[in-house]
């Protein structure tokens, strides 16, 4: 067995590990002050799913979204029922939002506009007005998407037992390798 050794340059390390069937993924977001949230998922959705989080909150370098938060101290178990922590806070980002349109573009093979997107954040703004305001450029809708089918191969082509390992910090955009360069 090989010991995965790994330095931490961010607040937030991401290491998403196949198990040895190459199906089920072992999810860790390990924090700078060295605690570590752990969630085993069953399904097959969560991995992209989790990637396009990456992507998103890269991306529109958001502070406060899934991940932002986790940096903050949440775990997995906070995120749901019976919120631990009590609900989101009101002035996080819409990442889940956002997240879970490229999860329905995903599932209905229909890819959302820019203008479609940004009438949805709208909405979302009018139902959550202490988040932050969000629009999204077309530029960044491509570069979201190009990430995620970037990451999902990278995800894709792992080999089992093997972990992908990418760092975060909130509001920046640490990708070594964006679409727009060659």
């Amino acid at each position: 067995m090989r010991k995965l050794t790994v330095t931490m340059t961010a607040p937030l390390q991401l290491r998403l590990k196949k198990d040895r069937d190459g199906r089920l993924a072992s999810f860790a977001l390990h924090r700078a002050d060295g605690t570590v949230t752990v969630m085993r998922n069953p399904h097959q959705f969560f991995p992209v799913h989790d990637l396009t989080h990456y992507a998103v909150e890269s991306v529109l370098r958001q502070r406060r979204g899934f991940y932002g938060l986790v940096s903050e101290g949440w775990n997995f178990e906070d995120f749901g029922s019976p919120w631990p922590r009590g609900p989101l806070p009101s002035d996080a980002d819409p990442t889940e939002f956002i997240v879970g349109m490229f999860d329905l573009e995903r599932a209905t093979g229909c890819e959302i506009t820019v203008d479609d997107l940004n009438g949805q954040l709208q909405r979302y703004a009018a139902a959550h007005p202490a988040a932050p305001p969000a629009r999204v450029e077309q530029a960044q809708l491509d570069e979201v998407r190009s990430r995620v089918r970037r990451y999902a191969g990278q995800w894709a082509a792992l080999p089992p037992g093997e972990t992908l390992v990418l760092e975060y910090v909130p509001g920046e955009d640490l990708d070594p390798e964006p679409a727009d360069r060659p």
